[in-house]
């Protein structure tokens, strides 16, 4: 396990955003397409650590191709999973095994908590809500969702990073 973990998503054009994430000796990079709710749904499953989803999993659509995440828990630790399947629209049920692995890694929870967080609040300070809208055409920005997380990263995690008190 490494504690060096470096997220980012930044819209890269009207429906698109580069995803990326890196740990000491690798990094993923992707151009995630807006076919799906693609922040709100990271956000969710980092969220879903913090509760009694056993092993979150959520899909960016990369047009083709699928990016599936997967997060499994082992007590304060996640195993980050990231799986690459040709074809999201008939991958949608396919066991992860199909995939191929594209990424991996084991973090903190509270580390990957806080860097998905920070990440989803420079997205909206730079764009703001409707600024989001406008360049992700599909859907809002997830503004309860990016809450839900930091509440739950305060109340459960010892972190020790610098959390803005203006929030979001």
């Amino acid at each position: 396990m490494t504690d060096d973990l470096r997220f980012g998503w930044e819209l890269s054009g009207s429906g698109w955003a580069t995803c990326r994430i890196a740990d000491s000796s690798s990094e993923w990079q992707g151009i995630v397409s807006y076919c799906t709710d693609a922040l709100a749904d990271l956000l969710h499953g980092v969220t879903g650590l913090y509760g009694t989803t056993a092993v979150p999993r959520f899909s960016f659509d990369l047009e083709p191709a699928e990016a599936r995440w997967v997060l499994r828990s082992r007590g304060s630790d996640v195993d980050i999973a990231i799986y690459r399947f040709p074809d999201m629209s008939t991958s949608f049920d396919a066991p992860d095994r199909e995939g191929t692995p594209s990424w991996t890694s084991t973090q903190t929870r509270s580390l990957l908590g806080h860097v998905v967080m920070e990440a989803a609040r420079s997205v909206l300070r730079l764009h703001g809500e409707d600024g989001y809208l406008t360049k992700w055409v599909r859907h809002p920005f997830p503004v309860a969702a990016l809450q839900d997380l930091r509440r739950l990263h305060l109340q459960h995690d010892e972190c020790e990073r610098e959390h803005d008190v203006a929030f979001p």
